[in-house]
Formats: C-alpha cells, structure tokens, sequence
C-alpha cells in the first residue's frame, strides 16, 4: 500500500502544470500586468492667468489636452469671493472634464451673506477612476500663516489601488514647510498600497524640506526627468517647485512641464505631467 500512493502521488505531481500547481504569491502565479497612470500636479491660481484675466476654461483646456487620469490642483477657489466670482471651482471643473472630484477646505470661512455657500479656499484631486475614500488633514501652522492642509484620495485604478495625496507647503517660512514635510511623511506612513503625492512644494529640490520627503518617497523628475523641470514663474521659469512623488514600486516612465501657449498664461505656475506604472501585483490589494 505504501508503494501504491508513493507512485500515485508521483504520477500527480508530473501531470499538474505550474499554472494549476501555483499557489497566491508564488513566482508562478500568473501576475497582473502593470496599470499606467498619467497624473499632473497643477497650480491654478484661482484661474488668474498671468495676463490677469480669470478664465476657467483654460484650466480645463489644460488638463483635457493632457489626457490625464488623475490631477493634483492647488489654489482651488470654491465660492470663495469676487475674485473668482464666487464659483465653486472644483466643482465646475469636475463637471466640465466629467471627472470625479474631492475637495480640501483649508480656509473655511462664514459666508458674505446668511443663507449663502461658505467661502472655501484649498486644493482638489480629480480622477477619472473610482474615489474609493478621502480626507484632509490640517499640516503645521506657524504663527498666523495661512493654513495648509494634505488631501488623499484612495484610487481604483483598473483594480490596482493607489493613495493619490496632493498637497501645497507654506510659501515664505523654510522652517514651517520642514514640519509640514515632516507631518506629510507621518501621515503616509508605509501602507501597503502605492502612493503619489503632488503639490506645490513651495521649495526646490536641495532643500531640507524637500530631502525629508525624498527619504521615503522617489521624485519622479529625478528619475524620469530631462532638464531642469523649471515651473515658476510660469512666463519665465527659473526655479523647480511643483513635484510629482512615489513610493518606490512606482515606476516613472516619463515626466515633463506643460509648455503650451495656453498653458503659459493660464497660472502662475506651470503644470508638471508624469506617465506612471502601478505594479501588476498589487491589483486587487486592499479590495
């Protein structure tokens, strides 16, 4: 009997294929190929170009002839005052560009008029995949400095989930941008899932702000990047300040400043696009 279902046993092994014999997380394991993501981080300047003209439209004309799945904006007006018209920036833009969209009020201010929306100023994230969850949490406020906040956004993309954080640091007080840096590092933590994080940083790329993000995040233009990656001032850049973060299973395949006519005189700040890749084997992570 021994003899019997040592050779059947045999026989089993030779005739499974690895693909049967594979189990979850084995190298054999069919993997998921890699899901790519085309992400831009965008200062908006409430839509005030640098001829002083407010037009929306050209944020959207932007972000539409960049072909984007996702995109990090910061300086969103959101019935925040005449200077804006009192739209609901994020909100139109969503609408415009058929995106799904999350807001984070970081100046959250009574209305001019009882009865009225409260007058909001921030960032957005707006995607063309599925916003599984978000939040915004408060960064580090010295003195009476205005405040600033980290957005995140949980992404499915294509069954690969990604935590989208988009973010603007303090723009006069190196040491406050260094704690905001800090406090961003802490609330991502080492989650499981991917990460991106955009913003205007406020800073460039030798700084002790930025060194402190770089410690557990990749900038893409360092990786990707070709030149110097100038984005402000937007009529003629001579400083690098807006930045397009990973978590290192993140591939960056390209990343490059948005250059066109429009995209010159719509904001203070050029918009930056990076072509990512997910990794293939954290589909379905996180459910």
């Amino acid at each position: 009997m021994f003899v019997s279902l040592v050779a059947l046993a045999a026989v089993t092994v030779a005739l499974a294929s690895p693909a049967t014999a594979a189990m979850p997380g084995d190298p054999l394991q069919p993997q998921a190929p890699d899901r790519p993501l085309r992400v831009m981080t965008f200062n908006i300047h409430h839509a005030a170009g640098t001829d002083d003209v407010l037009d929306l439209s050209r944020i959207a004309q932007v972000i539409r002839d960049s072909r984007l799945d996702v995109v990090g904006l910061q300086e969103v007006d959101r019935h925040y005052g005449a200077r804006s018209n009192f739209v609901d920036q994020a909100s139109w833009l969503a609408r415009e560009l058929n995106m799904h969209v999350v807001y984070g009020a970081n100046l959250d201010l009574d209305p001019l008029s009882p009865g009225q929306p409260r007058r909001q100023y921030g960032t957005a994230i707006l995607s063309n995949f599925p916003i599984l969850d978000w939040d915004n949490t408060y960064l580090p406020r010295f003195a009476n400095h205005e405040q600033r906040g980290l957005l995140r956004a949980r992404i499915n993309v294509r069954g690969a989930p990604v935590q989208v954080y988009n973010t603007h640091l303090q723009h006069n007080d190196a040491a406050e941008r260094v704690a905001q840096a800090q406090a961003i590092t802490q609330l991502i933590g080492t989650p499981e899932e991917s990460v991106v994080l955009v913003g205007d940083l406020n800073a460039t790329p030798a700084a002790p702000e930025i060194r402190t993000l770089v410690e557990n995040l990749v900038d893409a233009w360092e990786a990707a990047g070709a030149g110097e990656g100038h984005t402000h001032p937007a009529e003629d850049p001579t400083h690098r300040i807006d930045y397009i973060l990973q978590s290192g299973d993140v591939v960056a395949r390209t990343i490059a400043v948005v250059t066109s006519p429009v995209a010159a005189t719509a904001s203070d700040d050029l918009p930056v696009v990076a072509d990512l890749a997910l990794p293939g084997q954290k589909v379905g992570i996180g459910g």
